[in-house]
């Protein structure tokens, strides 16, 4: 079995440490259960199977982080797929069973985690319908698939709906999860271990976060990395050979996210603190202001907002017009 190590994520508590208890996170953790350590023990998943239905890139970030940390063996892992080849894939990168049956693969699992495209769920939730047992837990990472659509879908109770993001890959994600009220308090615990597999897991009170998650948070990488590319466009612009541009912006921008969480300060007051009357970043930011980068990006937040609701919606309006 070919392992890819992965160092995991500074916890929570050594973030809350060098931040110290600010009212802006005390504000918060009104609305968020934030972990305060990542799940490296095996306790809350020992003995447990998972199936994965679906083995897509971020199932592959899941079971992935779950075998590294330990939390789980190869053994009690199995994932779908309709492509043979993926499978095989999979079954040999992390020595995990790969089937083609997503009913046999979820049959006597403890766990099953749906993680395919969103145009693929109602097939799905139509051929698990009724097959799974009243004990069985149900993590759903698909887009925009509600609690309600989930349950009334696959006859099932027991459901964990979240929205991881593609850090995740390297375990550095942060993930928002919610609950029907049929998950008691051991099967959140399971659900704990298997998101925080991934880096930070938030757990809501209200679904309604997890819509708008899915627009910060689970859509804010391509963000992120669109604003890197441009940056790099514009060293190439300047003279810079491309290679030289990219790591330049990559180290920019990984600098700025750890000296950010680690300084305690509000964003604003970093800027600041670089952005000298008549400089440099003065004349960088009377630009980007001039260009409304704030409304632009605020527009794109919530147009993905919308689009997580409007594939709510449409679930739903699939699940019934089944006959």
């Amino acid at each position: 079995m070919t392992n890819t190590v992965i160092e995991p994520p500074p916890s929570f508590a050594r973030w809350r440490e060098a931040r110290g208890v600010t009212e802006r996170g005390k504000a918060r953790k009104r609305f968020f259960h934030i972990s305060s350590a990542p799940h490296t023990s095996r306790v809350p998943l020992s003995g447990k199977r998972l199936a994965f239905i679906g083995g897509g890139t971020m199932a592959e970030a899941m079971i992935r982080g779950l075998l590294d940390k330990h939390l789980v063996p190869p053994s009690h892992v199995l994932v779908t797929g309709p492509r043979r080849e993926r499978r095989a894939e999979l079954a040999k990168a992390y020595g995990v069973k790969a089937l083609a049956s997503n009913v046999e693969a979820a049959k006597d699992a403890h766990v099953v985690v749906l993680s395919v495209k969103p145009q693929m769920l109602p097939a799905v939730t139509r051929e698990l319908s009724g097959k799974l047992d009243d004990g069985q837990l149900v993590i759903s990472i698909v887009a925009g698939a509600t609690l309600r659509s989930l349950r009334e879908g696959l006859a099932h109770a027991a459901i964990v709906r979240a929205m991881p993001n593609t850090p995740a890959q390297v375990g550095m994600g942060v993930t928002a999860w919610c609950v029907t009220t049929a998950v008691d308090g051991a099967q959140q615990d399971l659900a704990k271990a298997i998101l925080g597999a991934l880096g930070e897991e938030i757990a809501v009170d209200d679904e309604n976060l997890v819509d708008m998650a899915t627009a910060l948070s689970g859509t804010g990488p391509t963000y992120v990395f669109l604003l890197m590319e441009a940056l790099v466009d514009a060293g190439v612009h300047l003279g810079f050979s491309r290679r030289v541009a990219e790591e330049l912006v990559l180290r920019t921008v990984e600098g700025s996210a750890l000296f950010a969480r680690k300084s305690g300060r509000h964003l604003a007051e970093l800027r600041n603190m670089v952005t000298s009357p008549g400089g440099t970043s003065a004349a960088a930011i009377y630009q980007l202001e001039k260009g409304a980068l704030r409304t632009v990006l605020s527009k794109a937040v919530y147009a993905a907002y919308q689009r997580t609701r409007e594939l709510g919606t449409a679930a739903d309006e699939r699940r019934e017009e089944r006959p």
